[in-house]
Parts: C-alpha cells; sequence; structure tokens
C-alpha cells in the first residue's frame, strides 16, 4: 500500500490518492462522521458564485466539491494532481472539465480567475508558501480565496478527545473502510502537524493576500479561511 510522509513528496501524496481514489468520497463520509456535506455547504456560501464567474477548485479530486459551483451556474475548473481521482471523477461527473495540474505550479494564466477554493488540500502541498503565492497568482485582483481545512479544535478538553480520535480511532476506522488504510495513517499525522486558525491566517498575509479571515465549523475541527486579492501594487 502507498502512503506518504510528512515530506509530502508529490509524487507520493499523487499515488497515495491514486490508490483511494474509488472509495474516497464514502470514507471520508464515514471518518468524518457525516460532516463532510456540511462543510461543503459552508465553502460554497463563503465563495458565494455567480452566474458566469470562473472559478478554481483545486484539489477537486473527484469533483464532488466542484459541482454545487456549477450548477450556481459559475464556470468551474475542478483541478488536481492525483490522476487516479480524476479518472473516477470523469466517470462520475462527465460535465465538469476536470484538469490535471500542481498547486505549486497551476497551469493557468495570471488572473484568471474570480475566485478560488481548496478543500482539504492544501495541507498536502510540499510548500504552502509556494501554494499560497500560485494562486493568488492565478486570482484576478478583487477576487477571492476560500481555504476549508482541518484545524485545531478551540475548547481544550475537546481537543483532547479531537486528538485521541484522530491519532487512534480514526486509522482503526480506516483499516474497516478505506481501501488504503495507510493514507488515513498519513491524514491522522498531517493533521496533527498542521497550523492552527492564527498561524494560517498569518502565512496568507504573508503570501500578499488581504482582508484574511476565518471561522471554525465542527468546533474548530475544520477552519474556513476567507481572503482576497488585493493586486500586485497593494500590500496585505
Amino acid at each position: 500500500m502507498t502512503r506518504a510522509d510528512l515530506t509530502k513528496a508529490p509524487t507520493d501524496v499523487a499515488a497515495m490518492f491514486d490508490g483511494v481514489a474509488k472509495r474516497y468520497d464514502l470514507t471520508n463520509d464515514v471518518l468524518a462522521l457525516g460532516q463532510t456535506r456540511r462543510w461543503r455547504k459552508a465553502v460554497v456560501a463563503a465563495v458565494a458564485p455567480l452566474p458566469g464567474e470562473l472559478i478554481l477548485d483545486l484539489a477537486a479530486g473527484t469533483g464532488t466539491s466542484s459541482l454545487p459551483f456549477a450548477e450556481a451556474g459559475a464556470e468551474v475548473f475542478p483541478t488536481d494532481f492525483s490522476l487516479g481521482m480524476l479518472k473516477v471523477g470523469r466517470q462520475r461527473l462527465p460535465q465538469l472539465p476536470f484538469v490535471g495540474g500542481d498547486g505549486l505550479a497551476l497551469p493557468y494564466r495570471d488572473g484568471v480567475f474570480d475566485a478560488a477554493t481548496i478543500s482539504f488540500g492544501l495541507r498536502n502541498l510540499a510548500d504552502l508558501t509556494t501554494g499560497l503565492a500560485e494562486l493568488r497568482r492565478v486570482v484576478r485582483p478583487g477576487g477571492r480565496l476560500v481555504i476549508c481545512e482541518f484545524s485545531q479544535p478551540t475548547w481544550a478538553p475537546f481537543r483532547t478527545v479531537y486528538t485521541e480520535y484522530l491519532m487512534k480511532a480514526l486509522p482503526a476506522v480506516a483499516q474497516r473502510v478505506a481501501s488504503n488504510p495507510e493514507a488515513y495513517v498519513y491524514l491522522a499525522e498531517s493533521i496533527r502537524a498542521w497550523p492552527d486558525q492564527q498561524q494560517l491566517a498569518a502565512q496568507l498575509q504573508v503570501a500578499g493576500w488581504a482582508r484574511v479571515q476565518w471561522r471554525n465549523l465542527s468546533g474548530g475541527i475544520v477552519a474556513l479561511h476567507r481572503s482576497v486579492n488585493p493586486g500586485p501594487d497593494a500590500t496585505a
């Protein structure tokens, strides 16, 4: 079984997601205790897509996160570097224009998108600073970015319980439902090592994003960060 480690070598991460593609959405729903639909709705509300807008959905996987943008009338580009995930996505949602692309070197021209979003994928980039800069490059001045990512529960007793679930129960459940349980050991480790809400907000500001805000979902298990590209001549 393929498992990436915290060096996040792109070929290893892509191969790992290739291996879980067919059961990825189902497994995530089980491991997240049914919260994934609620989180997706929050992302769509934060992006607030308008008909005709161009939206980048990075780390889109099988396209489940992209479909609501298309249904809202926007032109969405589901993009991922896992060819296995893209293959499953094209089979399930042939109406979406899936694109193979690396978040560290996106295959789009400068300033083409009105908005960009990435759900549970930023954590898998080998270089966070480069990834945030690439997202800013392809979003027009005044355009927006929405990041949905695992974070840190805000209530200390709950944080302790959550950490226990993350490091012990989640891999055990994955053994029963996942096609590649080792991938979910990486998932737990990468979540535990990820910056908290305030630290990620600071990283966004360093990358030049402005008006950075966040809100917690599910008690801080997930955080939704929103920001705006101020343009090349502005400061964050």
